[in-house]
């Protein structure tokens, strides 16, 4: 399908899934209002970010709260009265607890959520799209790419400019703190990166980079861990030092956010480059590049020999 310029109307959703008796299954709303059966999805509200969009609006129309996994192809059509749509979907698991802890109830918008096969599914879509989604995330189930874990790569948010900071010697860089401006990005960062929901949080020791984290671990009550090889001059001492730390966090399996510094970026994004192709050890090095407060998210395979599975790149102006 072409892309059309310019959406009119932005949407976001998810194919919700789970492993039953060894079995992929999907969520599949129906929606009284249209009588028809489709993949969750909700238009974006004024100020939110497209990732934000799509939690809010799997817990509504859903009542479950997720973490995204991997971005999935991108919805784009004309609508009855003209105006372009694009509704963009991410892949996302449902754990035992999340639908233990289910608000859903029955309403005007969406009469029920069921669970189905994949097979059930394809047969019960009212919408071809639906069909290509669920395609997606079966051939992802099938060759072990579709269970991830987000390790998410945050650059600090901006920072007193060098020129412009009276700490005096160059140890004192350490202590450089964030412009009123990088306070305000670390507070807009919490609901995006929520999205994606890590449980660990590492970060350079510096206060520019401890500073733009901390809103985030507050907010989930999370324990902010200080790593000095991540900090400009502990990366520039020893690079090695740096890769290690990374591999051994990524070897635990979990959902990180790491903050460090653009000098300290190469470094990382080599070293996560070694899970993934030729091609994909390019895209994390282009994203050394990195602005203030951006962030790439490696979605990695879980098991002993982890891979990546998607690489996708996030900032509070889009």
């Amino acid at each position: 399908m072409p892309r059309l310029s310019q959406p009119e109307v932005l949407a976001a959703g998810a194919v919700l899934w789970r492993i039953e008796k060894g079995k992929l299954k999907v969520a599949v709303i129906h929606r009284s209002r249209y009588d028809d059966w489709s993949f969750p999805k909700g238009k974006v509200d004024e100020g939110e970010l497209i990732a934000q969009t799509a939690v809010r609006e799997i817990r509504e129309e859903t009542g479950l709260k997720v973490r995204l996994g991997q971005k999935l192809s991108t919805s784009r059509y004309e609508l009855t009265n003209g105006k372009q749509k694009e509704v963009h979907y991410w892949a996302a698991k449902v754990t035992d607890k999340a639908l233990r802890n289910s608000t859903f109830k029955p309403d005007e918008e969406v009469a029920s959520v069921d669970w189905m096969t994949t097979a059930e599914a394809r047969l019960k879509f009212s919408y071809e799209f639906d069909r290509q989604l669920l395609d997606e995330v079966e051939a992802l189930h099938k060759s072990g790419m579709l269970d991830t874990r987000p390790f998410i790569v945050l650059r600090h948010a901006k920072a007193t400019p060098r020129s412009e900071w009276k700490g005096g010697k160059a140890v004192d860089d350490g202590k450089r703190p964030l412009l009123p401006e990088g306070f305000d990005q670390a507070k807009k960062l919490v609901p995006l990166i929520s999205a994606f929901a890590p449980k660990r949080v590492f970060t350079s020791p510096w206060h520019r980079c401890r500073s733009t984290v901390v809103p985030y671990a507050a907010i989930r009550r999370l324990k902010i861990i200080e790593r000095s090889v991540f900090s400009e001059l502990g990366n520039f001492r020893g690079p090695q030092r740096t890769a290690k730390e990374v591999l051994a966090i990524a070897d635990e399996g979990k959902a990180v956010l790491l903050c460090a510094h653009r000098p300290s970026l190469p470094t990382i994004l080599r070293t996560l480059g070694t899970f993934g192709t030729t091609s994909q050890a390019e895209t994390l090095m282009q994203a050394k590049a990195l602005k203030p407060a951006d962030f790439v998210v490696v979605h990695l395979t879980l098991g002993k020999k982890r891979r990546i599975a998607a690489i996708e790149t996030y900032s509070l102006e889009r």
